[in-house]
């Protein structure tokens, strides 16, 4: 029986898209490489743990959850955590950006300085500017007054942004340009904190990064893995966590946290025999995953 692995996620690199599985080792990840693996027959998806740590039941978690954790092993992972507002002490400066994933959907958000753009290229963003760079609060203290103010989202479903890849504008300026607007007017508003130091507009586009440009529309989106089930396909795009995979049915979209805590095997066919869920309107919406 061939070695099973585990998945630790899709990671971000400076040479694009790599898998990381548990125990340090790595796939790089091309367009146009063949990616296929099975789940184990008769195996369960188990809690991945917290912080470095197994959870300590090995408790089962739904296929479908995109966190693979537990009740409390995730209440644990946020325990300490600035993408769960319980950090107030971190003396690292952050960047506070504007992050556009398609027409009419731009969100505020914030990242450490030292990762770069690394949080933009996990969560999918087409294109993104920073806005400002200084202290957490004051960082924080930004991200909440345009979310007041201007009525910006900190959070955009990955399913919203999914559905709106297949109506990308084709220029890197018509991508840009409702980042632009936003940005005039985010710094034209009064009581920003004055230890964030703002950020000259530069809008950095991502669909090169990602293969978006003129990969064929998806027909839907893997649901979940189930045991003795398999993925294979030809690895076209990439954007965030996703995969986009072209199948003999069509390309099909693969969110790689849905492999986490599951025991994957290597496979040798091009098949799709887990449950995919076929989008509402596949003739006009490109996506894709591995």
């Amino acid at each position: 029986m061939a070695q099973a692995w585990k998945c630790s996620g899709l990671r971000w690199s400076a040479d694009g898209p790599v898998l990381v599985w548990d125990g340090g080792r790595r796939s790089a990840l091309t367009w146009g490489k063949r990616v296929a693996f099975g789940v184990t027959e008769g195996g369960a998806r188990t809690c991945v743990g917290a912080r470095g740590h197994a959870c300590p039941v090995s408790a089962a978690v739904p296929g479908r959850s995109t966190g693979a954790r537990c009740e409390e092993c995730a209440r644990l992972d946020r325990a300490h955590s600035v993408a769960a507002d319980t950090i107030a002490d971190d003396p690292r400066p952050y960047h506070v950006y504007l992050a556009w994933f398609g027409p009419g959907m731009v969100k505020v958000g914030i990242t450490a300085e030292e990762r770069g753009s690394a949080r933009l290229l996990e969560q999918g963003a087409v294109c993104f500017s920073w806005l400002g760079v200084g202290p957490l609060m004051a960082a924080r203290r930004t991200e909440e007054l345009l979310r007041a103010a201007l009525r910006v989202p900190d959070r955009i479903p990955y399913a919203e942004k999914r559905a709106v890849r297949a109506a990308l504008p084709e220029t890197a300026a018509d991508r840009a340009r409702e980042v632009a607007e936003l940005y005039e007017r985010a710094v034209a508003l009064p009581a920003w904190p004055e230890s964030l130091v703002p950020e000259p507009l530069r809008v950095v586009d991502h669909v090169e990064v990602f293969g978006l440009a003129d990969v064929p529309v998806a027909i839907g989106g893997v649901s979940e893995l189930v045991a003795g089930g398999a993925v294979g396909g030809e690895l076209v795009a990439a954007a965030g966590p996703d995969l986009h995979l072209a199948t003999g049915g069509g390309v099909v979209v693969l969110d790689t946290r849905l492999m986490a805590g599951w025991a994957l095997v290597p496979a040798t066919g091009d098949e799709l025999t887990v449950p995919v869920r076929q989008f509402k309107e596949a003739a006009g919406v490109q996506d894709g995953l591995f």
